[in-house]
């Protein structure tokens, strides 16, 4: 059994399209009512592997109801929202243009949260939904607000229930998966664990249908993943995902000190008992503050510095401040308090962090140190163009 799955209280669970759908895209009511059974079923505090009906609380007045454990919280991030809608809008697969997948989603999201919501309030539970754009996560401000609305939700004892908002968002502004999504709720609520469920049960070291491919059972560092050939983003059918969004996401989740679980939705009871079904990823470190984990994964580079030698040697090896006599070039278009990309010589990102200058001034100032520019143009000049509370490593 596994210790961090038994001891987790507040956990995310997230669940792809293929997992919600029918063959032919529509919304699969009995995969979404079994999977709200199994959700319950955790929350109630007793085994998900039992049947569900079993391990949930009974509704008011349908007989003796158990006690629903105060300390367990959950955040399901479900996609499925434009893959439910493709039926009752006559669509046979998934459309390619956006403004076809946004007209989906707005009819889809309104079945698929109407189904969660009548499957969970079987077991006595409310659902609240939560559509979020990129901007949510990556702009501080938003951050904060959906963070404060998660956590309202969770302390009024209702299971928040998240989605991109595929109705609004744009090409430029997607996640594209909803992995990432979860691996950044994740980290928003300080979650215990992280579940990711599809139509795969586990991470193997290659096509799980050929001849001598293996599961992996555990990943504990970089070293476990070296043979491992996990494909590209993207497949056929009503997902967008892909083996590789969901191995990027446990990194996200594990950098920030939380496991994660990789298995088959099929398998959600076994692994939310502890069970040793699918993929464990071990956290690799402890919980870094919020504020340079929201840098590090929640924000876009609007620019790029580039760094001489020395420069990358200060900031990556001895965690100093970014001045502007290391900066040897300057990329994009991008004010103070952005966050940007520092770059090597060879153009490899090696760090983020939030500049203090525009991109329109820092030109005369490249190459020349704070003392001379104090000198030069005042006081206000004598500052690090990167502070290195401000920045974290990549």
């Amino acid at each position: 059994m596994r210790e961090a799955v038994n001891t987790a209280r507040r956990i995310v669970v997230k669940v792809g399209s293929s997992s919600l759908t029918t063959a032919a895209g529509g919304l699969d009511t009995e995969r979404v009512d079994v999977l709200a059974d199994v959700l319950a079923g955790w929350l109630a505090g007793g085994s998900p592997g039992v049947e569900p009906t079993e391990a949930a609380p009974r509704p008011a007045g349908s007989g003796r109801r158990r006690a629903v454990p105060a300390d367990r919280e959950l955040v399901l991030v479900s996609s499925g929202a434009i893959a439910a809608g493709l039926a009752p809008l006559g669509l046979p697969r998934r459309p390619r243009d956006l403004a076809t997948q946004q007209a989906a989603a707005s009819v889809g999201q309104g079945l698929l949260i109407g189904r969660y919501s009548a499957g969970l309030a079987r077991h006595g539970r409310t659902v609240g939904q939560v559509l979020l754009t990129v901007d949510d996560v990556t702009r501080r401000a938003h951050y904060r607000n959906a963070y404060r609305t998660l956590r309202k939700l969770l302390d009024l004892g209702a299971v928040p229930i998240v989605n991109e908002n595929d109705t609004v968002a744009t090409d430029e502004i997607r996640f594209g998966d909803n992995d990432r999504l979860a691996a950044l709720v994740a980290a928003l609520v300080h979650a215990d664990l992280l579940v990711l469920l599809s139509d795969v049960d586990a991470l193997y070291t290659g096509d799980p249908a050929r001849p001598g491919t293996v599961r992996i059972e555990e990943v504990r560092d970089e070293q476990d993943l070296a043979h491992v050939a996990v494909g590209r983003a993207g497949r056929a059918g009503v997902g967008t995902g892909g083996m590789v969004t969901k191995v990027e996401a446990a990194r996200i989740a594990t950098g920030f000190g939380i496991p994660v679980v990789l298995t088959s939705a099929s398998l959600a009871p076994d692994a939310l008992a502890g069970a040793e079904v699918g993929t464990f990823f071990h956290r690799v470190r402890q919980r870094p503050t919020a504020r340079l984990f929201w840098l590090a994964h929640a924000t876009s580079p609007r620019g790029r510095l580039h760094l001489d030698p020395g420069a990358v040697q200060a900031v990556v090896g001895r965690r100093k401040s970014l001045l502007p006599a290391g900066i040897t070039a300057v990329d994009g278009t991008f004010t103070a308090g952005d966050p940007v990309d520092l770059v090597d010589a060879a153009g490899a990102a090696v760090a983020r962090g939030l500049v203090n200058y525009d991109a329109v001034e820092l030109p005369s100032l490249l190459g020349r140190s704070t003392s001379e520019l104090a000198a030069a143009l005042g006081p206000a000049y004598e500052r690090e163009v990167v502070h290195r509370d401000d920045l974290v490593l990549l």
